[in-house]
């Protein structure tokens, strides 16, 4: 909470100036505006304790899928018992651990409290509550089911955080040995091969070219590494930088999902998302173009997401939904036969439900597969290692065991 200054013109004209107790400017403003006061200016009131207040949001926590899990099954439960939403929030600021979410609550009491819908208090705050989460408690709200919105995000979040921690323990053994690898390598060319290197000039003898490469290669290692960890920050900021434009968001996702064996898991993974977004959308009762909006907004992939996007481009020209579904050539004809099936019946909800069970089916299956798949290729790799090793380390000892018994 801070002190915000204003500035009002009394009946004379005159300013006038006062000061009010808000999060922010905004906030300070709907104070105000529901009290009967139209500012002319509103501005935070420094403090000394600013620059530690903006250190401390610099590091502060950020809002994670489990803590929207917590947040929205407490105030299902709440709200199903009949608590007052303005009470449920407020309790749910006392319970919750999460200071950037307890922080985002308070001003959404705040607003319950001035007459704003929750599903308006909350989008102003897009950095904590998704616009999926806003839109399907504001169909909620409209149709009087808030509850029964609240128990649809709580099974959403949920599968995907259970889709998200199996792909994470997929990936954990390779994402181990490759950092093994290259720790191994480091340690070599910084520490062991120095060592063989001063050996191998004491003999004065010409050096097998697989040992000069060795030796070459950790002698850069040594006089360069500060070069190289400072090309590796550069680089680690620059690949930051690049991704979080636009642009480069798209071409790195549209480059993950042609990554060999892996590719084809997370493509399947986003797929599965979609359907399952889309179906709990249109369940709510959110209008078609809509639904595919926000949906395409919640795949975590920006290549899936601008295809999708696609297909709500397709349904304003008048094309149905298995139409622009089959245009996106994103799903496979057994996939597009189920989503005819649905719209024929009129069940396309429970349709796209049964295609994200079917794909999940798929992600299991190939994330079952996926350690086989790799472990042949990482013995492979180490065995190359290895054997480069011993060989360039090993041929120049041979030979001067030869000389030194001749």
């Amino acid at each position: 909470m801070s002190v915000c200054l204003f500035t009002v013109r009394n009946n004379s004209g005159a300013k006038v100036s006062g000061a009010v107790d808000a999060i922010n400017e905004e906030s300070a403003a709907q104070q105000l505006l529901s009290g009967g006061i139209y500012p002319t200016s509103i501005h935070r009131k420094k403090q000394e304790s600013d620059e530690e207040g903006i250190s401390f949001s610099l590091t502060r926590k950020k809002v994670t899928p489990e803590d929207l899990i917590i947040l929205t099954r407490q105030l299902y439960s709440l709200t199903k018992a009949g608590v007052p939403l303005n009470k449920a929030i407020h309790g749910l600021t006392v319970t919750l651990r999460n200071r950037t979410l307890v922080e985002a609550l308070v001003d959404v009491e705040r607003n319950l409290n001035s007459g704003v819908t929750l599903s308006a208090a909350m989008s102003r705050h897009v950095e904590v509550f998704p616009r999926i989460y806003v839109s399907m408690l504001h169909v909620g709200e409209n149709t009087g089911q808030l509850d029964q919105s609240l128990k649809h995000l709580i099974e959403h979040l949920e599968l995907e955080k259970d889709t998200q921690r199996r792909i994470a323990a997929a990936f954990r053994y390779p994402m181990f040995v490759a950092i093994a690898l290259i720790i191994a390598m480091v340690v070599l060319n910084l520490f062991v091969i120095p060592v063989f290197a001063d050996l191998f000039e004491q003999f004065d003898s010409d050096l097998p070219v697989l040992t000069q490469v060795l030796i070459g290669t950790s002698s850069f290692f040594q006089h360069y590494w500060l070069l190289l960890l400072i090309t590796a920050i550069v680089s680690g900021i620059t690949f930051k930088y690049w991704i979080n434009r636009e642009i480069g968001r798209l071409q790195w996702d549209t480059l993950k999902l042609r990554v060999p064996l892996v590719g084809s898991i997370m493509l399947r993974a986003v797929l599965a998302r979609f359907c399952r977004t889309f179906a709990m959308m249109l369940s709510a009762g959110v209008p078609l173009i809509q639904a595919v909006e926000l949906s395409a907004g919640a795949l975590g992939n920006a290549a899936i997401g601008e295809r999708v996007r696609g297909m709500r481009r397709g349904i304003e020209r008048g094309e149905s939904l298995l139409q622009s579904i089959g245009g996106s050539s994103l799903f496979k004809p057994l996939v597009l036969q189920m989503i005819a099936v649905g719209e024929q019946t009129g069940q396309v909800d429970d349709m796209l439900n049964e295609v994200a069970d079917y794909y999940n089916m798929e992600v299991d299956y190939d994330i079952r597969n996926l350690s086989s798949n790799i472990e042949p290729i990482l013995i492979v790799v180490m065995a190359a290692m290895v054997g480069v090793l011993a060989l360039g380390i090993f041929l120049p000892m041979w030979e001067m065991f030869g000389v030194v018994q001749n």
